[in-house]
């Protein structure tokens, strides 16, 4: 299991359109993935688990993978989020 924080930077947070990328690539990876918010858990596969955290702008969530390519995907993703999702 690899486990790393990520302080969401971009001002709207996970809504619709990040989420929606965020997912994307986290299919791209055969690990289990997923993304905590205090203590809520969901499958980073899943916009509607992932929109169920309501993650907004200064939110700091991590990001779990357990599997073969565990590491890639959760520094993938942590890269996608700090990155602003373009926006």
């Amino acid at each position: 299991m690899y486990v790393k924080e990520v302080l969401v930077q971009n001002q709207v947070g996970l809504h619709a359109r990040p989420a929606t990328f965020f997912i994307q690539k986290a299919n791209e990876f055969k690990s289990s993935i997923w993304v905590e918010k205090e203590e809520r858990r969901v499958n980073a596969k899943s916009l509607l688990g992932v929109l169920s955290l309501g993650i907004v702008g200064g939110t700091t969530i991590k990001v779990i993978a357990d599997g073969t390519d565990e590491e890639a995907a959760v520094d993938s993703l942590i890269k996608l989020v700090q990155s602003g999702f373009a926006e």
